[in-house]
């Protein structure tokens, strides 16, 4: 790479097409998307796990960038999409957080200035949130957690997990439908809804 395509001015598709040649380069695809990769798994999974997880999707990705699509300029959905794989080995340590995360009971904050409504209300809901969430599938989980903790728009997550636009868009209905009803009809994403891309 010349000084013209300094890394962090090409596009991950650049990027990984780069490192075909020069497999240092990669380390860039690597600075760009681990840390947003590393939260998403120790938000499924635990800190304790994080950093395994974080450096299997890597190691997979780069074993297998002669493959990457070259019309995706963004390598996050492929990288989603390879963590879920990741994640799916690790389903009962999965399970057995989320279940832990549902028996959690909420301390009440000290002053209403310790904390915001919002937070509040959010902590309340997680146990709740929790046992919804191990009440679902985990492809249906899979979907619903790249959404809303990958953030990934709905095309985004039909690339990461493989399947058509319109199947994730039918999915989340369900799922939020779902979810709405374990939580005694409050909608948890009334005012945060996925990104459509």
């Amino acid at each position: 790479m010349g000084v013209q395509d300094a890394p962090e001015t090409l596009d991950d598709s650049t990027l990984i097409g780069h490192s075909l040649d020069d497999p240092e380069s990669f380390a860039a695809l690597f600075d760009r998307h681990a840390d947003e990769i590393h939260r998403y798994a120790a938000r499924r999974l635990g800190a304790e796990l994080a950093d395994d997880v974080t450096g299997e999707v890597f190691l997979v990705a780069f074993r297998g960038r002669a493959r990457y699509d070259r019309s995706w300029p963004d390598a996050r959905p492929w990288l989603y999409g390879i963590a879920t794989k990741v994640i799916a080995q690790h389903r009962r340590t999965e399970r057995r957080r989320t279940t832990a995360m549902a028996k959690v009971s909420v301390e009440r904050p000290g002053t209403f200035d310790d904390r915001s409504a919002d937070r509040v209300t959010a902590e309340q809901l997680q146990p709740r949130l929790a046992r919804a969430l191990t009440r679902l599938s985990a492809g249906e989980r899979d979907l619903l957690l790249l959404v809303a903790w990958g953030d990934l728009t709905y095309e985004d997550a039909a690339l990461a997990l493989g399947v058509p636009v319109g199947t994730v868009r039918s999915r989340l209905h369900r799922l939020r439908a779902k979810v709405r009803r374990a939580l005694g009809g409050i909608d948890p994403y009334a005012t945060e809804e996925p990104r459509r891309g």
